[in-house]
């Protein structure tokens, strides 16, 4: 039984969620294959071979996949499909946009964002935001799944002597074209990486009140996201957003500053280490699911707690 796992990438740096991606793929099989499809793709494949368990790197480098077009990165793992009895994506974005269609040309049913490998056949998913589990049997001769990588400890990047093997590229579908890219640069963590969050709520008020995060999360090292509403009320940037609706995460310490706790902003952060909750609600539902609690005025606790440390 070999697994083929698809790394997620910026063509020149391969991205954390690949490698608890291959943490999951590691409970069904010793032998994990990685797809690295994009342009320009030599330091991306040399770092996947160095993955700690990984047996086989294939290498598809063509223009066509340099910009992660969901129908011609389909392709080329449909291209490659027969002979893995299961092939899996990162829950991302990405993996999300590419996933189903792969498992619609399989005729498969896809099984979406695991959190536990049961056997070769079943596996555990979060239903219902988050608040009951399922336990989810497949007959299907291929999986096509993906992963919550938030549940899976990320595998040793280093380690691991991979064979790598160029295999030929798909020609381009013609069914979507690469307009362009806005990226948002910032120097903090990037949010699903980052070991520390710093997360604001409709709470603040205001575009500028959020602002007084950002002098706490640069103290703390750490990433700034925001709620849902703070996101809907203009207060942060979208891809700031944590929830079942923006990111999962899980970092080491979340600290939730204005946020009451709507159940599927708590789907998406719940699995943090150390949850800490500033609010001046003592009944919000944030503290429920928080390991330290602080009903304060947050325009006052978060200016002394950014003073202390």
């Amino acid at each position: 039984m070999t697994v083929l796992v698809i790394a997620e990438h910026d063509n020149g740096t391969l991205k954390g969620a690949t490698l608890n991606t291959v943490a999951a793929a590691a409970k069904l099989s010793d032998d994990i294959h990685v797809l690295v499809a994009g342009k320009d793709v030599g330091a991306v494949a040399s770092a996947a071979a160095s993955i700690a368990g990984v047996s086989k790197v294939l290498v598809a480098d063509a223009d066509p996949l340099a910009h992660d077009l969901a129908e011609n990165l389909a392709a080329q793992v449909l291209a490659v499909a027969n002979g893995y009895s299961h092939i899996l994506f990162a829950a991302t974005a990405s993996g999300k946009n590419t996933a189903p269609r792969v498992a619609a040309k399989l005729d498969v049913a896809q099984i979406s964002e695991i959190t536990a490998v049961i056997d070769a056949d079943t596996f555990e998913r979060p239903i219902y935001a988050g608040n009951a589990i399922a336990t989810v049997k497949s007959a299907d001769a291929q999986k096509v799944i993906t992963v919550r990588t938030t549940a899976f400890d990320a595998v040793a990047v280093s380690g691991g002597s991979a064979s790598v093997e160029s295999i030929a590229a798909v020609a381009d579908s013609g069914l979507s074209a690469f307009v362009g890219r806005e990226v948002v640069k910032s120097a903090r963590p990037e949010l699903t990486a980052a070991s520390v969050i710093v997360s604001g709520g409709r709470g603040l008020g205001s575009a500028e009140n959020f602002k007084i995060l950002d002098a706490l999360a640069d103290k703390l090292g750490a990433a700034v996201g925001a709620s849902r509403a703070a996101v809907d009320a203009g207060y942060a940037p979208n891809d700031l957003q944590v929830g079942q609706t923006g990111k999962i995460v899980a970092p080491q310490l979340y600290i939730a500053v204005g946020i009451s706790g709507a159940i599927q902003h708590l789907a998406g952060m719940k699995d943090s280490k150390v949850i800490v909750a500033i609010n001046k609600d003592p009944e919000a539902p944030i503290f429920s699911v928080a390991d330290y609690g602080l009903v304060a005025d947050l325009f006052e606790a978060v200016p002394e707690l950014e003073k202390a440390l």
